[in-house]
């Protein structure tokens, strides 16, 4: 069966970075479209950024230009590099395949 487990969150001061990561494992990673999605506290769940087979990448445009989403498909592991965090950015982090989504990672902006 499908599964995802993020790692990577914590609690970091404005300004700072954090990467996440997603293992994956009972599909075949190599051809999936693979996303970031997070849900803050009060508001709905949002689409980050995903990435296709030819590592074509979407953005949201509150996070372009500050996270770059890539993948290892020999470890069958997606990635989110979060660069200038900003306290808005503070939410569950979940990584999601079709409609299978992780347990989630925190992640919490603040000084």
């Amino acid at each position: 069966q499908v599964q995802l487990v993020e790692s990577g969150g914590g609690l970091v001061q404005p300004g700072g970075s954090l990467r996440l990561s997603c293992a994956a494992s009972g599909f075949t990673f190599s051809s999936a479209v693979m996303s970031w999605l997070r849900q803050a506290p009060g508001k709905g769940l949002e689409l980050v950024s995903h990435i296709n087979y030819y590592s074509d990448t979407y953005y949201a445009d509150s996070v372009k230009g500050r996270f770059t989403i890539s993948r290892d498909n020999a470890k069958n592991t997606l990635y989110l590099q979060m660069n200038s965090l900003k306290p808005e950015d503070t939410a569950v982090y979940y990584c999601g395949y079709g409609l299978h989504r992780g347990q989630g990672t925190q992640v919490t902006v603040s000084s």
